[in-house]
């Protein structure tokens, strides 16, 4: 019996991967903040629940394998006010921006074809690459830097004869970079002179809180049609990540009928998620500026306290709700483990995402963590001041009996 060498190449969830751990810690009578999964806590719009209330079907059935025809009006209109103007057939809906993703990948890649990813990125993206039989080429950025990555001569010198592809998140995922549009120009215009696929996931497109980059989309540069890949979802965007609906957006034909046979293949999406999830799209433009605003709170909480720990090293992230940091510990992995296993400040601990796997180069980001910004602001308060506590002690007790050792 074997498994396969593309699952064998797979890693498990570095948001998930503790959650074991975090159960034993809350057995003990432990209260953990979860600062490790972008599980947004602010109330979805009642549209959601009120369309499916109304779902009066006799039978439920399949659905459209391309997606429900009125949530694809609704994603169409949605992309209208963004100036961009779709096509029925440049939609096709998925089961969350996960499966977007998959089958985007397995649809452009074959054994050992590359993509170029910044990192550190969304780690689920090795995953998807990896079960496609594909091979990330990653391209370094680091905290002092802001994590910036738009340089067409670090880009263009991981172009080889086996490249696909070049994929941004943007707002990113976990940095919170926002590109500009100088920047976005630029990366279209390497992807269309080298004839690759340019992947956008733009799932946070609507929390940018620098108001001169608007809101941000690659579909507006029209002469890379034949190019451009955009992932979106509303899981973010809503707050309705359970609702696990999202989509793949193109204007490209050999694309399109690749994806449709991955879509026909797995039949379709859940017909209840997408009535909900059309009806959110009618939402009032104010929910997106209220939830933005609130992010925007807790992000300068997050910043604010991370760059009062000595030894942090921390950019304010302009997008999304993730802050990506440097801490002044050995490993953050194993701070992790410490940090459910023997540690509390009056019962409470906190849980980050390690910061290795959101790399591809073996040896970055062990002293690094993801943290999302998605919790009320008071317990986001104690939150913080639970990890300083516990960075403090984790110094003292541990990294310092290490440094004995080694004398």
């Amino acid at each position: 019996m074997q498994i396969s060498i593309n699952a064998n190449r797979c890693e498990p969830s570095p948001m998930r991967k503790f959650h074991p751990y975090a159960l034993e810690a809350e057995k003990a009578g432990k209260k953990i903040y979860h600062l490790n999964i972008g599980q947004p806590d602010l109330p979805t719009p009642p549209a959601y629940y009120e369309a499916v209330r109304q779902f009066g079907e006799k039978t439920l059935g399949y659905d459209a394998s391309p997606g429900n025809p009125l949530l694809i009006e609704a994603v169409r209109n949605y992309y209208k006010q963004l100036n961009v103007n779709l096509k029925p057939e440049d939609i096709l809906i998925t089961t969350g921006g996960s499966e977007a993703l998959l089958l985007t990948f397995l649809s452009i890649l074959d054994p050992y074809t590359e993509v170029i990813i910044p990192e550190p990125y969304y780690p689920n993206y090795t995953t998807f690459v990896h079960a496609a039989g594909g091979v990330i080429r990653a391209l370094p950025t680091n905290p002092w830097e802001g994590y910036r990555y738009a340089s067409r001569d670090r880009i263009e010198s991981l172009i080889t004869k086996n490249t696909r592809a070049i994929m941004i998140t943007n707002p990113g995922n976990p940095t919170g970079v926002v590109l500009s549009n100088e920047e976005m120009r630029m990366i279209a215009d390497v992807a269309k002179e080298h004839d690759l696929f340019l992947i956008c996931d733009e799932v946070y497109r609507e929390f940018c809180y620098d108001d001169k980059f608007g809101v941000p989309t690659m579909a507006h540069f029209r002469d890379i049609d034949e190019n451009l890949i955009i992932i979106d979802s509303v899981s973010k965007r809503f707050s309705a990540c359970g609702a696990r609906v999202g989509c793949v957006v193109t204007r490209n034909k050999d694309l399109q009928a690749a994806l449709l046979k991955f879509c026909q293949s797995r039949l379709s999406v859940a017909t209840i998620d997408q009535i909900g999830a059309a009806a959110l799209y009618s939402v009032d433009h104010e929910f997106f500026r209220i939830s933005k605003e609130e992010y925007r709170r807790r992000r300068d909480t997050v910043v604010s306290k991370l760059r009062q720990i000595p030894g942090v090293v921390v950019e304010e992230p302009m997008g999304a709700f993730y802050v990506m940091a440097s801490l002044p510990v050995d490993d953050t992995d194993k701070f992790q483990y410490w940090l459910l296993e023997r540690f509390s400040d009056r019962g409470d601990t906190v849980m980050f995402a390690p910061g290795a796997p959101f790399y591809e180069t073996p040896g970055k980001g062990i002293n690094e963590v993801r943290i999302a910004y998605v919790l009320n602001q008071q317990d986001l308060e104690r939150a913080m001041d639970v990890l300083a506590k516990g960075i403090s002690l984790y110094q003292r007790q541990v990294m310092k009996v290490k440094a004995h050792t080694v004398e």
